[in-house]
Parts: structure tokens; sequence; C-alpha cells
């Protein structure tokens, strides 16, 4: 890491160094220290806005002084004992490592949780969020609709193994404005020790965030593990009054629900085959026609329960739901012996006398059946099912940017007309590792028939090094109707990506057309934010067509073709007008000739013509069609030959239409490029000199360029001046000073516009990407990890100033 403050990078004011190599006696002079204006966010909290501190010798001598003087600012339990970079994968541990102008995060200890620095301002405050909390709510985008002022959420609150000690609490702005802050509100609440979060099945709560995600109830604790109980509060969170029906007509209907309200017998047999009895905790949901229950806990205290052969009885309230149509039970997976095989289940309607009784003969356990430890029963009505059981086929998509793969637990809740699921582990798949980056995992999911669905939610945990998860999309089959439906997410689930969140709610869209549709423009959108730089007025293009694996040539006589060579000098055409994505492109050899499209044939014409404008369109391979602005769907089209034809002429519709563009002038000394590795993100050196290639589109991600001679290039950080990219014993990295180990020759892809590095001093090496985005040396490949999409942001010479279009 350099020790000299870097410095802001202007469009207009930054200089060019002539092609000059920095020597290494150039390297080795120091600045003098100034102040450094530096950020400081508060770990896992993006309701913080951070403080900013003048970082100099006189106000600081040490390290720790600075800790101190930041404990004062920061509110945490043990005042800032660490401080580390954004992501919070590397710790700082002197004053010489702050960089000017940057952000960090402070934490109590070594474990750090990710911020989103950029959008913490912007962040919508808590109280702002809602999520449903019965089973049966209306599913319908609207309600969720950004911008809508809703009144602060209320949220239960049970003590730790109390069920009968429970508070209501409001997600105000007073008691939200942290964390810390809100367990030394429950506190005063529940007049006990807070320290910890439970949900009411025993998943640890851990942040501000999650506690908004949660159902509606959580479970406070102190020091001591979570505690089972029957944390039913599903009747505690109806309204006092339901909207649009008169105070006195309720009342009415309170009191004959209070009739039918009460207490449940529930008896559970277990198998007597080895091994069927568990230490793992019980727990059972019942789903009537009015509501659900929350989990019930089902535990005794004559000694254990749940053992091989024998028949456990619980009584239970859970007041009025209505008519029972479905169960759901399912354990913890806890102690030694988790594995249970349930062989049935008997419950009565103390109040109405009803009897149900449900043949189980099932594994809940991860080793045997199909691994799932929570399970789902119809009722029976006259000896049948009142609705079917079935499995759905749920398909998950993880997205194709670097390090988009997640090893955090993923779970998924599908909702219906009848119901939800319940929250269920998306685990065992039919891939050997689940949720790589650009794959699709295929899950099966037992449940009882839901009937139409309409949204899902689905996050995961936020366990593990490199947890973040960029979900593309999720489609569900139902194999009853054979209908599927698709929920298209496209967005990152971490808590350093996006907007923070790590739970998402997807709605459905129950026509694949219209999905698949989504889908293609959305990608579509996304390549021209990308490429549209390209067609700056002033650039100089060549476009290379696929099939004939030649360059449009435009001659003398006004004749086009597709067979030239990558030099010819027929082959080049400048920008001259530019409107949106509709071109003209001006022959750079013959003036008074453009590329046009007359009659449905590619020809030259003269400039001002209405032929001469084209429309640029890009599909999601990086390569672009060229069709006519005044004709929708008329294009320019070579044949196998590389002759111009037309629509109705051409056996190879596809491929005969689609050009890879490429710019000239790119790699010119002292130019600036970014180097893009996929539609969002670009090769970046981090402040420890690692580099990785899941970096914003922005300065810190901006390379100046060091011609050496035809092809070969060094790399500097505009950011960090002095430190350029480089590979040296087996490491790539941004901590070079300018030597040979800078030196790479550039390799350019003519099937989709990318160039690869390849080292000058260990021919064979080139720049790479692990699936995480970390960089590293690599053998060429075609695989994609090698390749780069440059783009440039200055360039002095033949390019004009001009600002990228960043998406």
């Amino acid at each position: 890491m350099s020790d000299t403050p870097s410095t802001s990078f202007s469009m207009i004011h930054l200089t060019s160094s002539q092609g000059q190599v920095p020597s290494p006696r150039q390297m080795s002079l120091t600045h003098p220290v100034v102040a450094k204006r530096i950020s400081f966010y508060k770990s896992g909290d993006p309701q913080f806005r951070g403080v900013r501190v003048v970082v100099n010798p006189r106000s600081f001598k040490t390290f720790d002084a600075l800790l101190d003087s930041l404990s004062r600012k920061v509110p945490l339990p043990f005042g800032v004992r660490n401080i580390s970079t954004p992501r919070g994968r590397h710790s700082i541990t002197c004053l010489e490592q702050l960089e000017d102008g940057e952000s960090y995060l402070c934490s109590h200890s070594r474990k750090v949780q990710p911020v989103d620095l950029n959008k913490a301002r912007r962040c919508r405050r808590p109280w702002h969020s809602s999520m449903s909390i019965s089973a049966h709510a209306h599913c319908s985008p609207a309600a969720a609709a950004p911008g809508v002022p809703r009144a602060p959420r209320r949220l239960a609150v049970f003590r730790n193994g109390d069920p009968k000690a429970r508070r209501m609490v409001l997600l105000s702005r007073r008691v939200t404005q942290s964390f810390e802050a809100f367990l030394q509100h429950l506190m005063e609440v529940m007049q006990c020790r807070v320290t910890k979060l439970y949900s009411t099945d025993g998943r640890k709560v851990p942040n501000l965030q999650a506690v908004i995600l949660s159902s509606g109830v959580v479970v406070a604790a102190g020091r001591e593990p979570f505690k089972p109980g029957n944390y039913d509060i599903q009747k505690y969170l109806l309204p006092a009054r339901l909207p649009g029906i008169s105070h006195r007509v309720y009342k009415g209907n309170t009191r004959a629900e209070n009739r039918k309200s009460g207490n449940w017998k529930v008896s559970i047999i277990t198998s007597d085959l080895p091994n069927a009895g568990t230490s793992s905790q019980i727990y059972i949901v019942l789903y009537g026609r009015h509501r659900s229950s929350a989990p019930i806990y089902l535990y005794g205290t004559d000694g254990a329960q749940f053992q091989d052969g024998h028949e456990d009885i619980f009584t239970i309230t859970i007041g009025n739901i209505g008519t029972l149509f479905k169960i759901r039970i399912g354990h913890t997976n806890s102690g030694i012996s988790p594995s249970w095989h349930c062989k049935q289940i008997q419950l009565w309607n103390m109040n109405t006398e009803e009897k149900f009784y449900i043949p189980v003969q099932r594994w809940l356990a991860q080793d045997q059946e199909d691994g799932e430890i929570c399970r789902e029963f119809s009722v029976l009505n006259k000896g049948q099912p009142t609705l079917p059981v079935t499995v759905y086929e749920v398909l998950v998509a993880t997205g194709e940017l670097w390090n988009a793969g997640t090893v955090a637990n993923v779970y998924i809740s599908i909702h219906g007309e009848k119901g939800d699921t319940g929250s269920r582990q998306l685990f065992r798949s039919k891939s050997s590792i689940n949720f790589l980056r650009g794959q699709t995992d295929t899950f099966s999911l037992e449940a009882v028939h839901l009937g139409d669905l309409c949204k899902i939610v689905i996050g995961h945990d936020g366990l593990g090094p490199g947890n973040g998860w960029f979900l593309d999309d999720v489609v569900i089959r139902d194999p009853i109707t054979n209908h599927e439906y698709a929920f298209f997410c496209h967005r990152w689930l971490d808590q350093g990506e996006d907007d923070g969140k790590i739970v998402r709610e997807l709605y459905a869209k129950d026509n694949s057309i219209i999905f698949a549709r989504q889908k293609l423009e959305h990608k579509i959108k996304e390549t021209w934010a990308a490429e549209s730089w390209k067609f700056m007025k002033g650039n100089t293009l060549q476009f290379y067509n696929k099939l004939t694996g030649g360059f449009v040539r435009l001659h003398p006589d006004g004749l086009v073709d597709a067979v030239g060579k990558k030099g010819d000098k027929y082959g080049f055409f400048d920008v001259i007008f530019n409107k949106g994505n509709i071109c003209i492109f001006q022959s750079h050899e013959i003036k008074h000739l453009s590329l046009a499209l007359d009659r449905g044939f590619a020809t030259g014409m003269a400039r001002g013509e209405a032929s001469t404008e084209l429309r640029v369109l890009y599909q999601p391979n990086h390569c672009a069609l060229l069709e006519s602005a005044r004709v929708r769907g008329l294009t320019v089209i070579f044949d196998s030959h590389g002759k111009t034809a037309g629509e109705s002429s051409t056996g190879y519709a596809n491929l005969s239409k689609e050009f890879v563009v490429f710019v000239k002038g790119v790699f010119l000394n002292s130019a600036v490029v970014l180097l893009a590795t996929s539609l969002c993100q670009a090769l970046c050196l981090r402040p420890d000199g690692s580099c990785t290639g899941v970096g914003n589109r922005s300065e810190k991600s901006y390379w100046k360029v060091h011609k050496i001679s035809a092809g070969i290039c060094m790399f500097e950080s505009v950011k960090n001046a002095h430190m350029y990219l480089r590979i040296k014993d087996g490491q790539c990295d941004g901590t070079g000073t300018g030597d040979i180990d800078c030196h790479f020759k550039i390799k350019k892809n003519l099937q989709n516009a990318s160039i690869s590095l390849e080292s000058t001093k260990s021919p064979g090496l080139f720049v790479g990407l692990q699936s995480d985005g970390q960089v590293k040396p690599v053998i060429y490949n075609k695989n994609g990890n090698v390749f780069f999409y440059p783009q440039v942001i200055k360039c002095t010479f033949i390019l004009k100033y001009f600002v990228v279009l960043l998406f």
C-alpha cells in the first residue's frame, strides 16, 4: 500500500505522461504528509450515517489514540477496537494504512458485518418496512409498492423460556437507530437483560434488518441459549379493529370466536424402528381456514419425549384457526441423535370434539429419504385427504456475475391461495455443490398443495465467508396443474451490495413468455448500458462478422462485403452522428460514403441520405445488429461468402446479422481505461494491493495505459498512483513498480470484443479470475475467466474527451 495520499481523478485536468515509464529512482521519492479526511461507519448498521475525521500527526499521534476518539463517536458496546475496509476483509493496523477520502468500518471485535456505504444514507428507515405475518394475507405486488407511507410496525417480544411474559413494541424511529439501541430499549421494556434475539424456532436474529424481516415476533434472551416454548402470538397481532367493519359487529364476532377458541390435544406416536427416537425439539403448526398457528414446541416435564415406540400427549392452546385442513411438523435437527421416524399423529379439538387422524410413517432426517426435517400432511375427511400432497420442483438460478455464488444456508417459503410451505432450507439438489456462479440448482419441496402460487420469500442466513448471493430468478413447477411460476429477481442478497438485504419477497409471473421476454429485455438493457460508449461521436469502429470471419468493408464504388482483414483501410468507420442508439457510420477512408441499407441490402451512400441512419441493437452475447432506422426489422446481413444479402436470401439468419464491434485506439499511451469483467463489474485495485474482478465501474477501477511497444502495455492505477498491475512469483496483484513484471501483451478475442492480458516475462500466464472474483495467474482458456472488456474513459489523441455511461 502506498503511503502517498491519493488525489481525486479529474476527467478534464489529468495530463499525459508522454509514454515515459517511471524509473525506480522516481518510485522512491517521498511526499509531504498531509491531513487525511476519512469517513468511519459502524459495522452491520446501515442506519448509522458515519462520522468524518481529519487524521494528521498533530490530531492523532498513535493508532490507539484514533480508536479512543472513535469510541466516543461510534456507539459500540465495547468501544471501537477494530477498523477494516468496507467489505470487512482487511483490517487497518496503523495510521499510514488509512487513505485520504476513503471510508472504513468500525467494530468492537475482529468479526465485521459489511455495510453498503454508497447507499447507507439513502436506505429506507426500518419503520417504513413491513412484512405480512399472516399465512393467508393477500399476495399482491401493489401491497408492497415503494413510497407508500406506513405506520410504525408492531413487534411481539417474548422472554426466553417464558411464553407468558410478552410485550408489544413499536418499531419507531427513536428505538431503531441501531441494533444496540434497540436491544437497550428491549431491556427497559422486558425488565431483564437482553443481549440476543431469536426467532420462535430458535434461529438467531443477528441484526436490525433481520428484526424488520422477521415474522412479527422475536424471543429476547440474555447470555443463555434459546429455550423452546409455545410462543403463539397470532391472536395478539390481530388489529384491535378490522377496517371496514363496525365496532359493534366485530365485538359480536369476537364472542363467537372465543366460544370456539381453546384447547387441542395432540397425540404423537414415534415408530418402534431402530433409532426412531430423536434428541431434537419437535414443533407443530396447525393450518385452519381462518389462519395458522405459530410454531408450537412440544415438550414436557416427565423426562425425554419422542423415544422409540412411545406415545407422547400434549395439550396446546392456539385460539380460533377455523376448520383444520393441514398440519406441519418438524424438528430443530439438534442433539446427538436428531433423526426421527414418526408413526402417526392424532388431534382432538377439545371445544368442538372433532378428531383428526394422520398416518405419517415417514422419516424426518437429513440422512434418510429425501433429507427433509419438516413435513406437511393434509387432514382426512371421510378417509380422504382434504388437499393432495405434492412435490414442487424448485429451480434456483444463480447469476453470472463474479462472486455471485454463496456458501450460506438458503431458505425459501412458497405462498399460495391455500397457505404457505413455511421456511424450508434448500440444501439437497441435483448439483454436487449448490449455488455456484451461473448455475441453476433443482430442488424438490414436498408440501400440501397450495393452489395458485402468488409469491415466495427467499433469503439466506448470512453465514460463512463470501456469503453474499446474486439471485437471478426462481422457477417453481406444480406437477398437479403442470403450471410453471416464474419469480424474477436479478439482484444481490448481500449485506455489502445493492440495498443490503439478504431476504427478498418476489411475486409470480404466471406467463412464461412474458417472463422470458422480461429477462431478455433486462439483459439487453444492461448490455447496451455497458457497450454504448463505443458509439460516441468521433470514435472509429470496426465491425467483425462471426459467420464470415472477416471485417465489414465499404469500397470506393459503394459495394459492401464482410471479408476484410484486420488492418484493411476500407474496414474502418467513423461515428459522425449519434442520437441514442441511432448512428451514422462514415467510411474512414472514403469520406463521402457512409454505410447504408437500401432496398434491403447493405451499400454505401452519400452522407445526408436517410438510409444511412442505422439503429444499433445489442444482444446479450456482446454482439450488435445494425437495423434500418426507417424500417423496423430490416438489418445488415451477409451470407457465408461475405456478400451482402437480404432477409429472404440467407439461410444463416442469426449469425449473419451479428457483429462484434471494436474501437480503434483503446490502448493509446496515457489513455485511461476500465477493464470490465461483466456488465456491471470491473478489475479493481484494493488498498492492500490485491486485485479483484468484482469492483464497481467507478474511479477505483480506472487504469492508466503506459504503452511499451506495439501490443505491449502497462496498467497503472489512477486512484493509487505508482501502483501497477503485475504477475510475479505466481501471484497477480497491483503492487508493481513499473518493471518488466508489469508488461502485458494484449491478446484480442474476435468472438466477443474482449482482450486477455499475457505476461511478457512469463509467457503463457494470463491475468485470470477465480469464481469469487479474486485475481490470479492462469493458463489461457475460453471459459471467460481471462476475458476483459475494455472501455475508454479518457484519451488525449484520436478520441475526444467523454464520460462513459456507467451502469
